[in-house]
């Protein structure tokens, strides 16, 4: 099992910043490829991000692409997501979730694990 802890979510106004920390306990951290999913109301959880194991390729949704950036640092069991020029339309609850295995995947129900989420709001 892998326990995933997501915070740093809160309210900002358009163009502002917010950074996600999720904070992975149980299983070898360095075993598995991190994603970041958000879902906002009435809307079907959708594809933000991912990292592989060693942190060096990374994958990002079109809507977040050059604004997201996404890092680990398996020593501490830790996955960012660096949120810049933040749009209402990001508002959502953001999720962590670890998938087991190689390849890098955008389909959440191909993940293991997730978090409990965080909510991010933005508004003016």
């Amino acid at each position: 099992q892998v326990q995933l802890v997501e915070s740093g979510g809160g309210s900002v106004q358009p163009g502002g910043s917010l950074r996600l920390s999720c904070a992975a306990s149980g299983r070898t951290f360095s075993n598995y490829i991190m994603g970041w999913f958000r879902q906002a109301p009435g809307k079907e959880r959708e594809f933000v991000t991912n990292i592989r194991r060693t942190g060096i390729a990374t994958e990002f949704a079109d809507s977040v692409r050059g604004r997201f950036f996404v890092s680990r640092d398996n020593a501490k069991s830790t996955v960012y997501l660096q949120m810049n020029s933040l749009k209402p339309e990001d508002t959502a609850v953001y999720y962590c979730a670890a998938r087991s295995g190689w390849t890098l995947s955008r389909v959440w129900d191909e993940y293991d694990y997730w978090g409990q989420g965080t909510q991010v709001t933005v508004s003016s």
